[in-house]
C-alpha cells in the first residue's frame, strides 16, 4: 500500500510558491546545498505570496490566546506518496510538515510561552528550498504563530530551516525602518556546533560525511565534556542537544542569562571551550598551562576510559608508520623517541594501544638519563585531551547573529530527522536507529490502534518511531516554559501568565 497523506482539519491547502518581484524589489543569494558560500547569482522570489491563512492544530490547544487568521482555511488535497520516493522527494518532505514535524511545540521553545510574544514573532527563520541545480536561500522570514510557520513549511517544502536571532522588530519589517542601526539582534540561545569531518585526522574507521557506531563514541565525549562544563562551570540547566542528521550534534543553551549574552560573553565562553588550535609547528594542537584548570582535570577524568576503549583499541590510530610518526613528535625527550622508534621498527603492526604502553615502560628502563618524568607526563595528558577533547565549530557559538538548523529538520543526504538527543541515555543513542521521512510515513500506513484514545485524536506523529523523540522534547520545552515562568514572577512580571 503506498503511502499518503489523508485529510486532517489540522492541514492546510497546499498553495504553489510564487516567483515574481519580492517585497521592496529585494532579491534573495542563492546558496548551494550544505552550507556551502553564496555565488553571486540572484533569484528574485515574492515574499509576501509565501505567507497565506493559518490553520488549527488540535494537538497543541491551549487556553491561551492566539492570533487568528483572517481567512479560513480550505480543506487539504492529499498528497501521495509513492513506496518507492526517497526521503527528500517533494512529496515525503510536504508530508512529513503536514503530518510529523511538531511546529507547535518548536514555537513554545523559541516562544518561551503559549501566548504570542515578540520572542517568536520577531525571530528570524531562514529556509533553504531546493529549485533545480541551486537551491533558494531565504533570510529574515517571520512569523506570528506555529501555524503559519507550518503553513510556510507546507507551501514551500524547505529542505531544511533554519533558526536565527530574536530581533528587535520584526524581521519582514527591516527594510521599512528608517535607520539600520534600529535593526539588530537581541536574543539567542547559545549554540554549540560538532561535526565528525573535525576528527578525520585522527579517526581511521571513516573520512568525511561518512560515520559509524565506532567514530560516533567521539561525539558522544564531545557531548559529555561540553554538557558537564556548561551545567557545571556556568551554571547552566536548560541545555538542548540535537543530532544533527548524518555525522554531528548541535547544542542549544536555552537558559534566559545565555540567550540574552551579547557576543564578547559568547565568544568567551566558546574560548573556554576551545582547546584544540590547530597545530603549531611541531605538530602539537594541545598547549596548555600547568596547573590544569579544573574543567581539564574533569576532562581528562571523564575521557580517560574512552582513550582506552573508543580510541587505542577501535580507532588503533598510530598503526601505521606516518600516525606513529606523529606520536612520537609528541614526545619531548629525544632519547625516549629513539627507543620507541627503535622498537616499534623491529615490531611491525605493533598495535596502538601496545605503543601506549611502550612509552612508560622505556621511560622506566632508563633509556634517557635525562628524562623529565613531569614533562613526560603532561606530554602524555596533552596526547589524550588531542584524541579525545571536544572539537567545536566556535565560529557558530560567537555571535548572536549566526543561525542554525532547527530541530525536527530532515537531513537531505539520510532521510534522518534531526531529533533531541536524551542525554541521560547519551551511551544508548544510535545515530543509525534515529527514523527517516519514509519510515515514518510507512509506520502510520502500517498503524492498527486506532486514531482515538482516551477521548482524543492520536497524532500521526505518535503512531511513529519519532514519538519518544517528540515526548522529550516536549517535556524540554515544559522546563524552558516553567523556568521562564518562575523568572517573570520573581521580577513581577505578567503574574497572571497562562500555562
Amino acid at each position: 500500500m503506498p503511502h499518503s497523506v489523508s485529510p486532517q482539519s489540522t492541514q492546510t491547502q497546499d498553495a504553489p510558491m510564487a516567483n515574481t518581484q519580492p517585497e521592496n524589489g529585494a532579491t534573495e543569494d542563492i546558496k548551494m546545498e550544505d552550507g556551502e558560500a553564496a555565488t553571486e547569482t540572484k533569484r528574485t522570489v515574492n515574499l509576501d505570496d509565501m505567507f497565506g491563512d493559518g490553520d488549527s492544530d488540535d494537538e497543541y490547544s491551549s487556553s491561551a490566546p492566539v492570533v487568528k487568521d483572517e481567512i479560513p482555511s480550505s480543506p487539504p488535497v492529499p498528497a501521495p506518496v509513492s513506496r518507492n520516493a526517497s526521503n527528500s522527494d517533494t512529496e515525503v518532505m510536504r508530508a512529513f510538515y503536514q503530518r510529523l514535524c511538531p511546529f507547535r511545540y518548536l514555537f513554545q521553545w523559541l516562544n518561551h510561552s503559549p501566548v504570542p510574544t515578540a520572542d517568536f514573532m520577531h525571530r528570524e527563520f531562514a529556509f533553504t528550498v531546493p529549485r533545480g541545480a541551486d537551491d533558494v536561500y531565504l533570510r529574515y522570514q517571520s512569523f506570528l504563530t506555529a501555524d503559519l510557520l507550518r503553513k510556510q513549511c507546507v507551501q514551500m517544502v524547505p529542505s531544511r530551516f533554519e533558526i536565527g536571532p530574536q530581533y528587535t522588530t520584526d524581521p519582514r519589517e527591516r527594510k521599512t525602518l528608517r535607520k539600520a542601526s534600529a535593526f539588530r539582534p537581541i536574543k539567542k540561545e547559545l549554540v554549540f556546533d560538532i561535526d565528525m569531518t573535525d576528527y578525520d585526522d585522527i579517526r581511521a574507521c571513516c573520512k568525511g560525511a561518512s560515520i559509524c557506531h565506532k567514530c560516533w563514541t567521539f561525539i558522544t565525549m564531545a557531548i559529555k565534556v561540553v554538557d558537564k562544563a556548561l551545567r557545571e562551570d556556568f551554571g547552566f540547566e536548560l541545555i538542548l542537544w540535537v543530532y544533527s542528521g548524518r555525522r554531528g550534534a548541535h547544542a542549544w543553551v536555552c537558559d534566559k542569562k545565555a540567550r540574552e549574552m551579547d557576543d564578547t560573553r559568547r565568544r568567551a565562553i566558546a574560548g573556554y571551550l576551545e582547546l584544540l588550535k590547530g597545530g603549531d609547528k611541531s605538530g602539537k594542537k594541545v598547549n596548555i598551562k600547568r596547573p590544569l584548570h579544573p574543567h581539564l582535570t574533569r576532562s581528562l577524568n571523564l575521557l580517560s576510559s574512552h582513550f582506552q576503549e573508543d580510541v587505542l583499541i577501535s580507532q588503533d590510530p598510530w598503526a601505521s608508520e606516518d600516525k606513529a610518526a606523529h606520536l612520537l613528535s609528541l614526545i619531548p625527550d629525544l632519547k625516549l623517541r629513539e627507543a620507541l622508534q627503535k622498537k616499534w621498527d623491529s615490531s611491525p603492526g605493533r598495535a596502538s594501544i601496545s605503543k601506549w604502553g611502550d612509552i612508560d615502560k622505556s621511560a622506566e628502563s632508563g633509556v634517557s638519563a635525562s628524562l623529565d618524568k613531569k614533562a613526560l607526563l603532561n606530554a602524555k595528558q596533552d596526547i589524550v585531551l588531542e584524541y579525545t577533547y571536544p572539537r567545536l565549530d566556535a565560529e557558530v557559538s560567537k555571535k548572536l547573529i549566526h543561525l542554525l538548523k532547527s530541530p525536527f529538520c530532515v537531513h537531505p543526504g539520510t532521510g534522518r530527522i534531526c531529533v533531541p538527543i536524551d542525554t541521560r541515555k547519551l551511551e544508548e543513542f544510535d545515530p543509525f536507529s534515529v527514523p527517516t521521512v519514509t519510515q515514518c510515513l510507512g509506520e502510520i500506513d502500517s498503524w492498527e490502534g486506532g486514531d482515538e484514545t482516551e477521548g482524543r485524536t492520536i497524532n500521526d506523529w505518535e503512531k511513529t518511531s519519532l514519538k519518544e523523540y517528540i515526548d522529550y522534547f516536549r517535556s524540554f520545552v515544559a522546563e524552558v516554559i516553567k523556568e521562564e515562568g518562575r523568572g517573570k514572577r520573581e521580577r513581577g512580571d505578567d503574574d497572571d501568565m497562562e500555562f
